[in-house]
């Protein structure tokens, strides 16, 4: 099958992955999180809980990665899918964090069972619900406590099974909100970038024939990017392209075994140092040992720049699309249904499913 651009716009997922530009302008516009950070600045908590499931949870652990250090409020990664299953381990006595919950659909098992966590466990614990549906349960469950919702525009509740639109602009908000000096009106310069970088993606993977194994490389809040990157292209061509993800120093402690004839390799580099050195260094051995890998780096100073004087974490969204447009491209050519690469297994859906939910025992 064609992997062109116009075969592919049949395709709601290469649509709603081209859409996120202009999103991310109209939100822009829409939304002032100077409310929502007022409103948690009234808060008496010293930590907030980034709770999500799957690539939810993953926005968790970029924006933790990124912030890191900006002092304020102790920010922590904490997915529904760990909370759900030991839920007694993480809301102990005398803990009251502020828990954000990210879900497009905001309905998924993990969801429903963080809250009843919540409600048991931590009723007084106020919530902030980020969701792409305005019909989820993130949307509309009643809180015994404090709760703040922020329901992103309608656009980002992606009809494929891939989250992209959602992703990107769950991540954008959060960091609007969380960012201890965020930069002034980012998202329209973010918006303009990925314009730019769009079609280069299209053409390398155009140019790229679907490998059997991929890699994904970053520092800090891009390390947790090129997990969600290798979510991204497992996902789209069902696991026929096989894909690993590390940091840049632990990719060499064993994971660089990966590495096979014919594996693709993709770095998305820092504008921190000495991040920079250590990411140079990198790319220079593995241009030496796997000459036939292909090598791609995309961020400051690389094979594909967005020309953005943003923090590394402000600029998550570009890197990542990158592996959105080749996960899609590379579905097209495999003959999958690109919206619903699993269509006929039964093995997995756009929202999970075959979780059966336990009761919370009161402490």
């Amino acid at each position: 099958m064609s992997a062109d651009g116009e075969t592919l716009a049949r395709w709601a997922t290469w649509r709603e992955i081209h859409a996120q530009p202009g999103i991310w302008r109209d939100w822009a516009d829409e939304f002032d999180p100077r409310e929502v950070r007022d409103w948690i600045a009234t808060l008496e908590v010293e930590e907030v809980w980034l709770c999500g499931a799957g690539t939810s949870a993953f926005l968790g652990d970029i924006i933790c990665a990124g912030l890191e250090g900006q002092g304020g409020l102790r920010l922590r990664s904490v997915p529904t899918t760990d909370l759900v299953s030991r839920p007694h381990a993480f809301l102990r006595e005398g803990i009251t964090p502020l828990v954000v919950n990210f879900g497009r659909s905001g309905g998924s098992p993990e969801t429903l069972g963080a809250l009843d966590a919540l409600d048991v466990l931590a009723p007084d614990a106020p919530r902030l619900n980020i969701t792409c549906n305005p019909k989820g349960a993130l949307a509309k469950r009643e809180a015994p406590g404090p709760c703040g919702v922020v329901v992103l525009p309608e656009a980002t509740h992606d009809a494929g099974f891939a989250m992209t639109s959602s992703f990107s602009t769950m991540l954008l908000t959060a960091l609007a909100l969380f960012d201890a000096r965020p930069p002034e009106n980012p998202l329209p310069k973010l918006a303009e970038a990925l314009e730019r970088m769009l079609p280069a993606y299209a053409a390398l993977a155009r140019d790229t024939a679907p490998p059997e194994r991929i890699v994904f490389l970053g520092t800090g809040a891009m390390a947790y990017a090129a997990r969600e990157a290798a979510l991204k292209v497992m996902e789209l061509t069902a696991g026929q392209t096989a894909a690993l993800w590390d940091s840049t120093l632990g990719f060499r402690h064993g994971p660089k075994s990966f590495v096979t004839p014919g594996t693709r390799i993709v770095l998305f580099t820092s504008r921190e140092t000495p991040a920079q050195e250590y990411e140079a260094d990198l790319i220079d051995e593995l241009a030496r040992q796997y000459p036939g890998a292909g090598l791609a780096t995309v961020g400051p100073e690389a094979e594909h720049d967005p020309g953005l004087d943003l923090a590394d974490v402000w600029c998550v969204p570009l890197s990542v699309a990158l592996a959105q447009v080749l996960g899609a491209a590379w579905s097209a050519r495999m003959g999958l249904d690109v919206d619903d690469p699993f269509a006929g297994e039964g093995t997995l859906s756009r929202v999970v499913s075959g979780v059966t939910l336990y009761p919370v025992a009161p402490r």
